[in-house]
């Protein structure tokens, strides 16, 4: 399970980077449409549409990464003081049902990527992009990101299973701020290492 804990891993980075690169490109867009707008009287006809897409893709492909990097905004005020059991038993709880709200989500997803490839949809811009295409980018991210957290929620049940609560709170569970210390401490040494080598 560890290799394919590995892979999931891997493959979420690479949604990471795929959907922040999308990020940056509309930003960048928007910068020069506005810089357009301002100094030349036109603008890039369609900008706000392609923003829009890229941050609904880029969103959707950066979530598996956040989920395997507990990176998900979470309140946990009272969580810390509870049992390490009934933490791991919220954990578990808590990832369950997220991951069931973006299958729910992804399958009614589906539904209108399917309308919008049968009905041959464009989207009411000067542009008429066919929205079949952003709507299948932004599914597919979608689809990613509930395959990642149901393997995600196997390894931790096959950790608990084994007798590794610490392990499996240290998947699922939120992080600890030793460990966000203990994260910094580690990326300064690599940092100094690199500069120091370099």
């Amino acid at each position: 399970m560890d290799q394919v804990m590995n892979g999931v891993r891997r493959f979420a980075h690479w949604g990471l980077w795929l959907g922040g690169a999308l990020i940056l490109l509309a930003a960048v867009l928007i910068g020069i449409d506005v810089l357009m707008r301002k100094f030349l009287n036109r603008s890039i006809g369609g900008a706000d549409e392609l923003a829009g897409y890229a941050l609904a893709i880029g969103t959707a492909w950066g979530l598996g990464a956040a989920l395997i990097e507990r990176a998900h905004i979470r309140i946990d005020s009272l969580y810390v003081l509870f049992p390490r059991k009934l933490r791991l038993l919220l954990d578990l709880t808590a990832l369950l049902l997220f991951v069931a709200f973006f299958a729910l989500m992804t399958w009614h997803g589906l539904g209108v990527v399917s309308q919008s490839w049968t009905s041959g949809s464009r989207s009411q811009s000067a542009l008429e992009t066919p929205t079949v295409i952003p709507q299948a980018l932004w599914i597919t991210g979608l689809l990613g990101f509930v395959i990642v957290g149901i393997l995600l929620l196997l390894h931790a049940l096959g950790l608990i299973m084994r007798g590794d609560l610490a392990g499996a709170g240290r998947t699922i569970g939120t992080r600890s701020a030793e460990e966000e210390v203990e994260d910094e401490i580690r990326d300064l040494k690599e940092r100094a290492d690199r500069e120091g080598g370099g």
